[in-house]
């Protein structure tokens, strides 16, 4: 299963830039195009899910190894920098390092969760992919992010949600299978921005009050209008500017977005299921991986969530886990409803 944190939409608008100041971002951008599209059809086929009784296995430590593509599409490419080495002094190499170590902290520590796959699957990352690459992604495998193109983009490296992002597709992948398509899509995308967000949290040790609710903070240069790709507090909010337009996922179901574009929106329409779960976690306050994240991970790991699950398969789902794990009528409970009905998903 392939994944991306920058969208389809979003490359094709760059691409079609015609200033000579945007020559090589639309160029990087057409390369990121005709990458993602190589690979279209398999991010359309489901995962296998694993069983879920994996997740209860006993977590042990990350093994991470990063490598250098060196500007090439070859994986991994040269290794740079194995667990429990000193830095290699690309600063690309440190933060990806780094940050697959935050992902997995949080699984481990919050979720009991033994690495991605809940077995202690190596976590692999190549850094330096392409030339001016624009993207970050999940191949089924590993981690590859690209150095971005220095005029809309900054190194895909130095935005720890995206790599949390990029890993939950792992999980979700040997969990749920979540078919990358319309609203399981969607469902798929929503996810990863929530654990992606709940790494960053768990690494600042942010009340969700605190927390800036952003996806991919810091990818933008200054000469972007926006503050990030995605704004889960209020989407449709992360961007305003000249060269990528308007943010354009809905908050709720009364702007759900039909587009056969993207997998059928998955990247447009995961602005619903992300803002009722920063709903969750605002009404309930405190750390949002706790109540709120752990009702996401049991209803994402439980074994009982279709490939094709609806936003309404799903919100059932989260509303009948939070009962159980807390208690029907609890505040756990009302507030996972009451976030749904906001969102005007129907239960």
């Amino acid at each position: 299963m392939y994944c991306s944190i920058v969208p389809p939409y979003m490359l094709r608008r760059l691409a079609a830039q015609d200033a000579p100041r945007l020559s090589a971002t639309a160029r990087a951008a057409r390369e990121a195009l005709r990458h993602v599209r190589t690979v279209q059809a398999a991010r359309a086929l489901p995962a296998l899910p694993v069983p879920p009784g994996l997740r209860q296995a006993q977590p042990g430590p990350p093994n991470r190894t990063i490598y250098d593509a060196r500007s090439t599409e070859a994986l991994p490419g040269k290794l740079l920098r194995k667990e429990g080495e000193g830095s290699p002094g690309d600063v690309t190499a440190d933060e990806a390092y780094d940050g697959l170590g935050h992902t997995h902290r949080l699984y481990a520590d919050v979720f009991g969760r033994n690495s991605i796959d809940g077995q202690g699957l190596a976590l692999d990352a190549t850094v330096h992919f392409g030339k001016l690459y624009d993207n970050a992604f999940w191949d089924g495998q590993q981690m590859v992010f690209g150095d971005g193109d220095g005029e809309i983009f900054e190194r895909f490296t130095g935005s720890l949600s995206v790599i949390g992002h990029e890993l939950a597709h792992g999980v979700t992948q040997y969990s749920a299978g979540l078919l990358y398509r319309n609203q399981a899509g969607a469902i798929n995308e929503s996810i990863s921005d929530v654990f992606g967000s709940l790494v960053e949290q768990f690494m600042k040790q942010q009340n969700a009050t605190d927390a800036s609710w952003l996806i991919g903070e810091g990818l933008f240069t200054e000469q972007v209008q926006g503050a990030a790709l995605r704004s889960m507090k209020a989407p449709g909010t992360a961007y305003d500017d000249d060269v990528l337009g308007k943010d354009p996922q809905p908050d709720s179901m009364d702007s759900y977005v039909r587009t056969s574009a993207d997998n059928g929106g998955v990247h447009i329409n995961s602005g619903i299921p992300n803002r009722a779960f920063y709903l969750v976690a605002s009404a309930l306050g405190g750390k949002a991986w706790q109540a709120p994240g752990q009702i996401w991970y049991d209803t994402l790991t439980g074994g009982s969530l279709p490939v094709t699950a609806t936003f309404s398969v799903f919100a059932k789902a989260t509303v009948a886990t939070a009962a159980e794990l807390f208690g029907a009528g609890s505040a756990e409970h009302d507030a996972v409803r009451m976030a749904w009905e906001t969102v005007k998903v129907r239960l």
